[in-house]
């Protein structure tokens, strides 16, 4: 059997996923990871999530296609509601979500005691980064590694984090740039805040021709757009 081909995006998500997890991939869609994951002999144990009939069906189609249903359980429900005590998962991935959905997930997983505060989180969100760092940090979680990744023109960041038992402090600067990228400012990370540079300034544009502009809103915009160019430079 061939074997899974990911994404440059889930390559690299792949890549933070420790060796011999059990893994808990939720909003899996085709459930490309676990499969690819297991064929690798990366992982043994997988469960692939999914709230939306149609890729959960067609990640039901992967699994059997690639015979891979002693390692990989696909379950239909809502974010981390799919995984249960016995797993016995250590490393949790949702990939390809907004911040603010992926924080409510794990806000949800954490009061249903669905997660233990032991497992690892890769986590990929297409927005709202600064959210889902801030959650991170009130629920004590330590980011220990980062990367910006631009495919097929789309520029996505990747969190890694875990459980720590001390309180876990960043600055608002670090929240919005991330910790791990602000050291290393890649070309990548230069072109996303030069593209919301872009935005800021057409938006500022369109609050100048108002005949009442809003007065707290442009000095919010432009102290953005200062801080974006001083972390760029």
């Amino acid at each position: 059997m061939e074997s899974v081909q990911l994404s440059k995006r889930l390559e690299r998500v792949a890549s933070y996923i420790p060796e011999n997890a059990r893994l808990a991939d939720i909003g899996s869609d085709h459930a490309y990871l676990p499969c690819a994951l297991v064929q690798r002999e990366a992982i043994s144990f997988a469960v692939a999530g999914e709230v939306v009939k149609g890729p959960f069906e067609k990640a039901l189609n992967e699994v059997k296609l690639r015979n891979l249903e002693d390692h990989i359980e696909v379950r239909f429900g809502d974010g981390v509601e799919v995984i249960q005590l016995d797993d016995q998962i250590t490393a949790i991935s949702i990939c390809g979500m907004g911040g603010a959905l992926i924080r409510d997930i794990l806000d949800r997983g954490l009061s249903q005691k669905k997660l233990s505060r032991t497992e690892i989180l890769v986590l990929q969100p297409n927005v709202g980064e600064k959210t889902l760092r801030t959650f991170l940090m009130t629920q004590n979680y330590k980011i220990v590694a980062e990367e910006i990744v631009e495919e097929n023109d789309k520029i996505y960041e990747i969190i890694v984090a875990e459980p720590s038992f001390e309180s876990v402090k960043y600055t608002d600067h670090e929240l919005t740039f991330g910790p791990f990228l602000l050291s290393h400012k890649t070309a990548v990370f230069k072109k996303k805040w030069l593209q919301e540079l872009d935005k800021l300034h057409y938006i500022l544009a369109q609050l100048n021709k108002s005949a009442q502009p809003d007065a707290d809103k442009q000095s919010k915009i432009n102290k953005e757009i200062t801080m974006i160019k001083e972390t760029i430079q």
